[in-house]
């Protein structure tokens, strides 16, 4: 099958068009025909993208993009609640090849039915993103109804679905977005929007119930500053995972697959609660220009790769 790989540990430009054995579902799993995925330019500084669980290399060829949508081609013993031909969406495990591929495995506990109003490319940048959200306020945070909750980064992939959820859940949202972007931030359902470049946010706001942060570094540290007694923080920064400060490294989450959550995010989806949006769309030959735009940054929603027409 035809895929995009990595043969060696590096950065996106020696990422490789090529042929890879295709992959078969074993018990639990689900094979899935890809239609479309979403990328994620910090994967390449991931642990689980060139190590396995105990902390050995992983085997190359490695293939990039655990989250995508399509339809199931075959179901491994054991699956249920879902059929062959299914349109779905879901995530891979991050120690597997991913879904850059004509095919690709996923276990049936992590794949929801695709929202019906959604086309294949807009459901395939949904899944990280959506879920970082969710588990970020609903189960870190514990987000409650009123609750005072400020979100760095509101115009982002993850910051956009963090602004609608916690809108939808009754919390007073308080973003950081930049000029270009506060009145789309507005329209997210955010109470407020700091302009951060001409406001320091911590000069605005106080007694924050809760924090939910994607910028990492120093926006994350002066963060702390702006809660009230007892107040939460979470990040979801992918430098904070390394920190030296334990204070920033228990506060770091990394988004897990979850089919549950994902179909009670569907609902949402088809209920118009939530919007997705994209940022651009490349064809699987163009890989690396979809990381180059990616990793330009400044992009409200996601880069998807278009896999089959």
């Amino acid at each position: 099958m035809k895929a995009i790989y990595l043969e060696k540990k590096t950065g996106h430009k020696s990422i490789i068009l090529g042929d890879i054995p295709q992959p078969y579902p074993r018990e639990g799993e689900a094979l899935i025909k890809v239609h479309a995925t979403g990328i994620m330019p910090t994967e390449f500084r991931w642990f689980p993208t060139f190590n396995t669980p105990e902390g050995k290399p992983r085997r190359f060829p490695i293939v990039l993009s655990h989250e995508f949508s399509g339809t199931i081609e075959a179901l491994g013993a054991g699956v249920t609640g879902f059929e062959v031909d299914d349109p779905v969406f879901g995530l891979n495990d991050w120690f597997t090849n991913g879904a850059e591929a004509e095919y690709c495995v996923a276990p049936a506990t992590a794949l929801a039915q695709k929202p019906k109003s959604l086309d294949y490319i807009h459901a395939a940048v949904t899944p990280i993103s959506a879920l970082t959200a969710w588990q970020g306020l609903f189960e870190r945070l514990k987000l409650e109804r009123g609750q005072r909750l400020l979100i760095h980064g509101g115009a982002g992939a993850v910051g956009t679905f963090a602004v609608q959820l916690a809108h939808w859940h009754g919390a007073h949202v308080i973003a950081t977005a930049s000029s270009a972007n506060l009145d789309f931030v507005h329209s997210l359902g955010a109470d407020e929007v700091i302009d951060y470049h001409q406001t320091p946010f911590e000069n605005v706001v106080r007694d924050i119930s809760a924090v939910f942060d994607v910028v990492g570094g120093d926006t994350l540290q002066r963060s702390w500053n702006v809660l009230k007694t007892g107040g939460k923080l979470v990040t979801v920064a992918t430098q904070s995972e390394g920190a030296t400060d334990q204070r920033t490294r228990d506060a770091f989450m990394l988004v897990r697959a979850d089919g549950s959550q994902l179909a009670e995010i569907v609902k949402l989806i088809d209920a118009g609660e939530l919007r997705v949006f994209v940022a651009g769309v490349f064809p699987l030959a163009e890989a690396r220009e979809a990381y180059d735009r990616a990793q330009e940054g400044k992009l409200r929603g996601k880069i998807a790769l278009r896999v089959a027409e």
